[in-house]
């Protein structure tokens, strides 16, 4: 018993690492999580006390208590037992397949990241690549929101820098959670975009159980008041078209919400637009492809970080021209369920995007691409003034958005024009040859797309 024993360095080592885990795990770890919880909960204070929609504390939550609110739902519970029948699996395996999947769509919203790195990031990068305006904020209208409903923001999608412009934009309201595809599923993307309170939703081959815990999801957190923003298309514009809704996320609203019961949602419209898309030659050139599929490359990120570094530093670097946001008339989810009993989801749907459609902002470079492109690629540039002019007139006439250079606040045309020039012939789109304009054979496919984008205009 008092025998001396021989062990190998490595062992002792071994031993020493384990035995002081074990001691860490029960007196230091949990006065360390302690002290970052009060730490966190004095930072989120300070937060609700400037923000017009307070986090939610079902935002706050551990992911863990999260985790399992979602799996022990009735039913969640049913739809394992349903998932074993089908697959032909024990109970505890089924429950196993939907605790990944739980553990894949919860995320682990964390206010310092969101507020002290997203926030400024997304400021930061928005105002650096574009001239944001916001050119109709519907200010009364939002502030006559019910201070308890739960808003969620129906934005077109034409971009990945929609994520970033909204997040800056709704900075001072409250902490947006956002259902963000399969493509960001990768290292660091992954990791940080938990911590800004987004989820991610596959996209293809989901089984009923997969369906159940994400609806559940979703339904917990609008119930619990957490804001939230939706891209109803599913996917970017390839065509800068708005297009047909696919209402998963609608539906799951719809479908677990009782009017008589339930704290109010309301739907706010958001319509997007931009003079310049980061990725308009991707978007294009798989647009005739509808299995085409976007992979996120760290490396091409890397690059175009570089590069663009590489312009501020020697002064080459020109902003992206304007990025535009509007916003349309909330709708009451409580109000149109009474007035709408049959097809809610459907007609909520429809309904919305036709609002989104109207508020989507007229910026330079498409009002010019669509000119350019409706004369078969070659025009008069006295032809493209004097179209450009009428246009403008033609949307202050119907009340749509307009986001245009100013000065004083008067309207500059002509200014507007020449810099949407300007941007087209640097990137080789067009050619200017004395008063005449011209298509290069470069991309035309990509004047187009700018021209769907405001395919709403009413015709001259």
């Amino acid at each position: 018993m008092f025998n001396t024993v021989e062990l190998p360095v490595w062992a002792l080592i071994l031993m020493g690492l384990l035995a002081a885990v074990t001691a860490a795990s029960h007196f230091l770890f949990p006065s360390v999580r302690w002290f970052f919880r009060r730490r966190a909960e004095r930072v989120v204070s300070k937060l609700n006390a400037k923000l017009a929609r307070p986090i939610q504390p079902f935002k706050l939550a551990r992911r863990h208590d999260m985790i399992q609110n979602v799996l022990y739902d009735p039913d969640v519970i049913r739809a394992v037992n349903d998932y074993a029948d089908t697959m032909g699996v024990p109970d505890n395996v089924a429950f196993e397949t939907a605790e990944r999947y739980a553990r894949e769509i919860v995320p682990s919203f964390s206010a310092t990241v969101y507020f002290g790195l997203g926030t400024k990031a997304a400021k930061w990068m928005s105002r650096s690549l574009y001239r944001v305006r916001v050119v109709n904020p519907r200010s009364e209208a939002m502030a006559a929101i019910d201070p308890d409903a739960t808003v969620v923001y129906i934005m077109n999608h034409r971009s990945n820098m929609d994520y970033i412009l909204v997040t800056y934009l709704a900075a001072r309201d409250s902490a947006l959670s956002y259902a963000v595809g399969e493509w960001a599923r990768v290292w660091p993307l992954r990791p940080l975009i938990k911590m800004m309170g987004g989820y991610f939703i596959r996209r293809k081959n989901l089984n009923p159980l997969y369906r159940r815990i994400l609806a559940r999801y979703v339904q917990l957190s609008t119930k619990e008041g957490v804001a939230q923003a939706v891209f109803p298309e599913g996917g970017l514009s390839r065509t800068g078209a708005i297009g047909t809704p696919k209402l998963g996320l609608i539906s799951y609203i719809v479908d677990g919400f009782h009017p008589e019961n339930a704290r109010d949602v309301v739907f706010v419209p958001v319509g997007l637009s931009y003079d310049r898309v980061l990725e308009d030659r991707v978007l294009v050139a798989a647009a005739g492809d509808k299995s085409a599929r976007f992979k996120f490359r760290i490396g091409h990120l890397l690059r175009y970080v570089g590069r663009h570094l590489w312009q501020r530093v020697t002064g080459k670097f020109h902003r992206l021209g304007f990025a535009g946001v509007a916003f349309g008339t909330p709708v009451s989810l409580k109000q149109f369920v009474t007035e709408h009993p049959e097809n809610t989801t459907e007609l909520l749907g429809a309904e919305l995007m036709q609002r989104v459609g109207s508020v989507v902002p007229v910026l330079p470079v498409p009002l010019t691409c669509r000119h350019i492109v409706a004369a078969g690629g070659v025009i008069a540039r006295s032809d493209l003034e004097a179209r450009f002019t009428q246009d403008i007139e033609e949307v202050r006439k119907a009340g749509m958005e307009l986001c245009m250079p100013r000065e004083n606040g008067k309207l500059l045309e002509g200014r507007a024009l020449s810099e949407a020039l300007r941007m087209l012939e640097v990137r080789e789109l067009i050619k200017v040859s004395g008063t005449t304009i011209s298509v290069t054979d470069k991309a035309p496919e990509i004047l187009a797309y700018y021209a769907s984008s405001i395919e709403n205009l009413p015709t001259t």
